[in-house]
């Protein structure tokens, strides 16, 4: 035994020196000798036991089998080094027993000792890495002084892990501190905030109280807040409060400005901005080896200095959040929250309203954007006065504002009245008028978002066809929405694959029969083969901007057709292709049409654009260069669906036009006097103007023969020939060649 501890004497004395230094895990450095060998267990006693390594004593378990280790390892989970025999046989035994400590008792940082029969017997390298083992150490290798050499070398290397894993850990409760602090806008909360997370960072009870320094030196400090035994102090001067030893070291971190350790218990953190906001925080804590690195807790107050200082920031990001400065008045993402809370407690009887102000978009661009903003103000003082006290108004849209209150409480009717009169903006009075679109709060739990979107859908609807008034949502209103949302998404991935098709109608001469042109149709057919009517997806793609990119590839593929027809030698006069009034607003589009005519080799005389009477309302001088610069390559222009749009003749007369359409409706109640009327005043019109007259909707002999009489040049119907895909169209002109017949043959097209 003295030979023993004289081997261990002079390593000891070089350990005492760097003890200090080694962050620990425990009170104790457990150690566990797993082998069946009794002469391992022996060497061990001899060698080590009762032994201190860093100013903790060795503590030594054992256990003579694999089974009686997996139960040690079961209960104990402070093992700094495991010594295992890598050779004991039986189940469970050798690397399967270094596979339970690691994976399945989750003993990651404990070193790990293999002891070999004899040397050459250590794993592999890939083994040796996958299993973190330290060290391997034949039998013949584990004299006293190796033991030892052994034993230090593990015990410092778990000792580096737990310091890693506890400083990993404390800068991740850093990070959770930051982010949980930088929600707290009010300095007092802010200050409980700062006990609560330094307690959690000590590892010991939220026991403090945070306080700052008075205007003078003589005043006392006052406490900003204090928690556990300290929470009466909170708001109290605390000359008294604490024993002098925490009131020293507190005057003491406020006035050096750093952190001070007692002796055996307490921290005073200085977290101050050395300005009015000068603060220090103590915290009833013992000081031992468990406390955390200090740098951390230096990395920990600079962190808090940071984020007190940015505290007015933090307030004006708040109020920029949920607040506009040019109403003054909560803004969309505060009134969604307050929706919320009144969804979330059970509020009944409350109504959500949306009113929007009609034609202010008109409005800014003539009078320009400073006249809007001071509408804007004018129109918010105007609600805000007719609003009782505990309704919320708040500004969810360019000008759009949100009303949340008791329904009793919000008179809409009345509402949408205080605007009759005009405002008063910059001195000049200007009348405006109110739309709403409102819902009342369900008694289901339903997303603040989602209401607001109701009400959103209501207020739409309201601006469409309800304008100046009220609407209340409906379920309805939300299907028919949903339905168009999800119509949009359909055609947009549709566009450019097999479901979306051109089909094309002929028109001819109503005294020759002579095959004129072709008017290319849209249609959509679903993967299931059911078909989607134009009137449904079309309107869908002018409101969503879809029309242009689909009105492109329907423009580039009816001149394909045309180019190809033209090559087959069966090609009418002109490809008619129909064009929105949005793609006419877009500013390419002149280009797209020239590209479509010159990528086809098509001339201008060989397309006809189709536009709607809605084109009335577009700027007259963008119309008029957008039409003459067509014109101006020879591509004609005809009027569709004439009589049952704007009716305004005025346009007939400045707008470069070709051709009238009149409309299928009016042809085919030539039975009627009043309809009859109708039509030939259109066919009379268009010969007065000298434009070509075309009409829709021909079904049968009489009808031609009626138009004829009239004086319309030009028609297409069923009656002349379905519209058709390219392969039935390409049939039928060979038919008609074939036949030699001067009219169209009535084929089933594709409808």
């Amino acid at each position: 035994m003295s030979f023993v501890m004289r081997a261990l004497e002079p390593q000891a004395q070089d350990l005492a020196q760097t003890a200090a230094q080694l962050p620990a895990c425990g009170p104790e450095w457990r150690v566990l000798i797993v082998d069946s060998d009794p002469d391992v267990h022996a060497a061990f006693r001899l060698a080590l036991e009762g032994r201190s390594l860093f100013g903790r004593p060795l503590v030594f378990l054992y256990a003579r089998s694999a089974t009686q280790a997996r139960n040690l390892l079961r209960r104990e989970r402070d093992l700094a080094v495991i010594v295992l025999d890598a050779v004991t046989h039986g189940a469970g035994a050798g690397l399967d027993l270094v596979d339970f400590i690691r994976y399945t008792a989750g003993l990651r940082n404990s070193r790990i000792v293999l002891r070999t029969g004899r040397p050459g017997q250590e794993p592999d390298l890939d083994t040796l890495l996958r299993y973190d083992i330290n060290d391997c150490r034949a039998k013949t290798e584990l004299t006293p002084d190796r033991l030892l050499a052994i034993v230090v070398t593990a015990v410092r290397s778990y000792a580096q892990l737990c310091a890693i894993e506890g400083n990993r850990r404390s800068l991740e409760l850093m990070v959770r501190s930051s982010a949980s602090l930088l929600e707290e806008t009010n300095l007092h909360a802010f200050a409980r905030g700062v006990i609560t997370q330094l307690a959690s960072l000590l590892g010991v009870a939220g026991e403090g109280l945070v306080c700052t320094q008075g205007t003078h030196l003589t005043e006392p400090l006052r406490v900003l807040a204090a928690m556990g035994s300290f929470a009466p102090l909170a708001g109290q001067p605390m000359a008294a409060a604490l024993a002098s030893h925490g009131l020293r070291l507190l005057r003491q971190a406020l006035k050096t400005r750093r952190n001070l350790y007692g002796a055996q218990r307490g921290v005073a953190l200085y977290i101050g901005r050395g300005d009015e906001q000068d603060m220090a925080v103590f915290i009833d804590a013992p000081v031992s080896h468990g406390t955390p690195d200090r740098q951390l807790l230096e990395v920990f107050c600079a962190n808090l200095r940071t984020l007190l200082h940015n505290r007015g920031l933090l307030e004006r990001l708040h109020q920029s959040a949920y607040y506009d400065p040019l109403v003054n008045l909560p803004n969309r993402a505060h009134f969604v929250e307050k929706v919320d809370e009144c969804v979330w407690r059970g509020t009944h009887g409350h109504v959500l309203a949306l009113v929007d102000i009609d034609d202010f978009s008109a409005t800014n661009d003539v009078m320009g954007h400073r006249f809007g903003d001071r509408l804007l103000e004018a129109m918010a003082r105007r609600l805000a006065g007719a609003l009782p006290a505990g309704v919320l108004l708040a500004r969810v849209g360019t000008d759009t504002f949100g009303i949340l209150g008791p329904a009793t409480a919000v008179k809409l009717t009345q509402l949408l009245d205080c605007a009759r009169q005009p405002l008063t903006v910059d001195g000049v009075p200007h009348k405006v008028s109110l739309t709403c679109g409102y819902v009342h709060l369900p008694h289901r739990r339903q997303a603040g978002t989602d209401l607001v979107k109701d009400a959103t859908i209501a207020l739409q609807r309201a601006k469409r066809s309800h304008r100046g008034q009220l609407l209340e949502y409906s379920e309805q209103m939300g299907m028919e929405a949903r339905d168009r949302a999800m119509l949009l998404s359909d055609l947009r991935a549709a566009i450019g694959g097999p479901q979306l098709f051109l089909v094309y109608q002929p028109q001819v001469d109503l005294e020759s029969h002579a095959l004129v042109g072709l008017e290319a149709l849209l249609r959509w057919r679903r993967h299931d083969g059911s078909f989607v009517a134009p009137d449904r997806f079309i309107p869908v793609a002018e409101h969503s901007g879809l029309i242009v990119p689909l009105g492109q590839w329907v423009l580039a593929t009816a001149c394909r057709t045309m180019r190809e027809l033209l090559d087959a030698g069966k090609a009418p006069p002109r490809m008619a292709v129909n064009v929105s009034t949005v793609q006419l607003q877009d500013p390419g589009f002149v280009q797209t049409v020239s590209h479509a005519l010159s990528a086809h080799g098509l001339q201008g005389g060989q397309l006809e654009l189709e536009i709607t009477e809605s084109v009335a309302v577009l700027p007259t001088r963008l119309l008029q260069s957008a039409l003459a610069a067509l014109r101006a390559m020879g591509v004609t222009i005809a009027i569709d669906d004439f009589g049952t749009g704007y009716s305004s003749l005025s346009y007939l007369e400045r707008l470069p036009l070709d051709r009238i359409k009149i409309d299928r409706s009016f042809v085919r109640q030539l039975g009627e006097s009043q309809e009859a009327r109708i039509a030939e005043m259109v066919a009379q019109l268009g010969r007065k103007l000298g434009l070509r007259v075309l009409a829709e909707g021909i079904e049968d002999a009489s009808t031609w023969q009626a138009l004829r009489a009239m004086g319309c040049q030009e028609g297409q119907g069923y009656h002349i020939a379905r519209p058709m895909e390219q392969h039935a169209l390409q049939h039928w002109l060979a038919l008609r060649e074939a036949d030699g017949a001067m009219q169209a043959h009535p084929l089933q097209g594709t409808a």
